[in-house]
């Protein structure tokens, strides 16, 4: 049997709902009834136990057939201790949170504390403000306010409901710099979809095929993207970036 990798299942935020689906899963014997309680679908439960069950590399949740209720779902024994793991490092968290605040420092909820507890490839993370959420199929659009500029991202409606996504949440925009386009101003008119963000440049690492640009939006906030090579740009020139909304990543701090 392999050897559960708990640490991956919790290595994000404990905020979003799939902890909690799992956790109504063991108390009600059904999924059905942990999406109601979580106030999500039956398709996102299963996305949420899914995901968790990839991330420790062991099932969490095992069907249960028949019986006087026609069968449900239970949790597995590895299911019962990431719970219990879950619920150690939520003790350990809001100590660490209630110690800092005692002592007059930040509790270390703002994003950009969040921000911290992420590991990821992605060069851009981004704290952000939820705007609004449009969309009525599969598909939802997240408007965020970054800095002093906007951007937006595509999820399913499924990934909305498990983060809880609302209107004011802090959150962390993410996106690959390989999937950031940063032209000079004015030298392509922006179209009428995606994200275009404009600032300045503050670096430039030449290369061969591209050049990777960082490029200032506000004070303290730099997305990094690429250029194309021999760009020619140079720092504080003014540029914009071009980013596809299906591209963005929505992630809550721990």
């Amino acid at each position: 049997m392999p050897q559960p990798r708990y640490r991956d299942a919790l290595g994000h935020a404990l905020s979003d709902k799939r902890i909690d689906i799992l956790r109504a899963i063991g108390r009600t014997g059904s999924i059905s009834q942990a999406a109601r309680d979580a106030a999500v679908s039956y398709k996102a439960a299963w996305q949420a136990i899914d995901t968790l069950s990839n991330l420790a590399g062991v099932a969490l949740v095992e069907r249960v057939v028949g019986g006087a209720g026609g069968g449900g779902a239970r949790l597995t024994g590895q299911g019962v201790e990431l719970l219990a793991l879950a619920d150690e490092l939520e003790l350990a968290r809001q100590q660490v949170h209630a110690r800092r605040a005692g002592a007059g420092g930040s509790s270390g909820t703002t994003p950009a504390f969040a921000g911290l507890a992420l590991r990821t490839s992605m060069r851009n993370q981004l704290p952000a403000r939820v705007l609004s959420l449009e969309g009525s199929g599969h598909i939802v659009r997240v408007a965020l306010a970054v800095g002093e500029g906007r951007m937006a991202a595509r999820i399913t409606r499924e990934s909305a409901q498990l983060l809880g996504l609302a209107p004011d949440m802090p959150v962390i925009a993410l996106c690959k710099a390989t999937a950031v386009r940063v032209i000079r101003d004015g030298a392509g008119a922006p179209a009428s979809q995606g994200n275009w963000l404009a600032g300045s440049v503050s670096r430039v690492a030449r290369g061969d095929s591209g050049d990777e640009v960082s490029m200032s939006l506000a004070p303290g906030l730099q997305l990094v993207g690429f250029a194309e090579g021999a760009s020619g740009l140079r720092t504080r020139q003014r540029v914009t970036a071009a980013v596809d909304e299906s591209a963005v990543v929505v992630a809550l701090g721990a």
